[in-house]
């Protein structure tokens, strides 16, 4: 899942209606349409690629539609809009041995740590008020390590509130502090696929053991789990849930918020997002520390790709509002 891959444009004419019985996105219309320079697409989807800059058009996903309730205080204003990043935290220690890791805790490598600060440098120019991210290290890692290089210079502060101890001890009581501080909220609903009996092992030695198609059935396909543990669906279950109980309304009450999560976590928001079939996402592949750029806007999220750097002042003007964040945090330190 780590390979990078850089497309230069991605355009795609699907678009869905949020359905409040079935609590379901229906398709609207079809035909996806890739635009690349170089590597050959292959059938499945490799996000982690890089938007154009300059005069050409960053990568565009028609909007979604989401629930609206008029008599909810999360309507969202016509003219509000807000962020959603997500990032797949860099390379662990087990990645980097081959390992199966699922929900050990591991810790980056110092390559991971350097994509995580690239992941940064990357998101440097985008507002970010509010931070989520698992239970695991490398997901804590990348999220602190990515902030550390955003102009804004807020701090980010994980959240305690496991006990009521916890949340009384950890209370800022300077509301200055406060205002230049970034929640962080940690939730094991957003930790790896848990791969059960396969944790900690080779992955190469245990396609040797129990044969190649039987690993490769317990990695990639998305209704059967490997020995005790989770397939991709029972992930996306809680993931899913999770990003539309918690996540969600941040967003629609105004609020930039980033995720910092895993390769299977991510896949499964962004299968809801993108509504993706359960074929599709099996070949959705996400590269460590790249992030991926959402805007929502009017109930809606348009999917706007990676920015490819904070020398490059046109990927930030996909929308006035982040021209003008960006126009600030120019002023700031002029």
């Amino acid at each position: 899942m780590a390979g990078a891959i850089s497309h230069h444009a991605l355009a795609s004419t699907q678009s869905y209606r949020w359905s409040a019985q079935s609590s379901r996105f229906g398709k609207r219309t079809g035909n996806v349409r890739w635009v690349h320079q170089g590597t050959r697409c292959s059938v499945g989807r490799k996000l982690g690629f890089v938007c154009t800059s300059g005069s050409q058009q960053p990568s565009v996903v028609e909007p979604f539609q989401l629930p609206s309730d008029a008599n909810s205080d999360h309507t969202a204003k016509k003219s509000s809009e807000s962020a959603l990043i997500l990032i797949r935290h860099g390379e662990s220690l087990w990645n980097e041995k081959n390992l199966f890791t699922g929900c050990v805790d591991v810790p980056l490598t110092p390559k991971g740590v350097e994509e995580a600060i690239e992941a940064g440098k990357r998101i440097c120019n985008i507002p970010i008020d509010m931070i989520y991210t698992s239970s695991l290290i490398r997901a804590q890692m990348t999220a602190m390590l990515a902030m550390m290089q955003h102009r804004r210079k807020k701090i980010p502060i994980i959240m305690h509130n496991e006990s009521e101890q916890a949340h009384r001890w950890s209370q800022i009581y300077s509301e200055e502090t406060k205002k230049q501080s970034i929640p962080v909220i940690t939730a094991w609903q957003l930790n790896e696929r848990m791969y059960g009996e396969l944790q900690g092992l080779n992955k190469q030695e245990t396609a040797d053991r129990f044969g190649n198609e039987q690993v490769h059935e317990w990695r990639r396909s998305y209704d059967i789990p490997p020995p005790n543990g989770e397939s991709l669906e029972m992930c996306a279950e809680r993931a899913v849930a999770y990003f539309k109980e918690q996540i969600v309304p941040q967003l629609v009450a105004g609020k930039h918020v980033m995720v910092a999560a895993h390769g299977n976590s991510l896949r499964s928001i962004i299968m809801h997002l993108d509504k993706l079939t359960s074929q599709e996402v099996i070949s959705l592949e996400l590269s460590t520390g790249i992030p991926m750029l959402y805007i929502f806007k009017e109930g809606k999220f348009i999917r706007r790709g990676s920015p490819v750097g904070p020398s490059e002042a046109s990927v930030y003007a996909y929308t006035r509002t982040l021209a003008k964040y960006r126009q600030k945090l120019d002023s700031m330190v002029s």
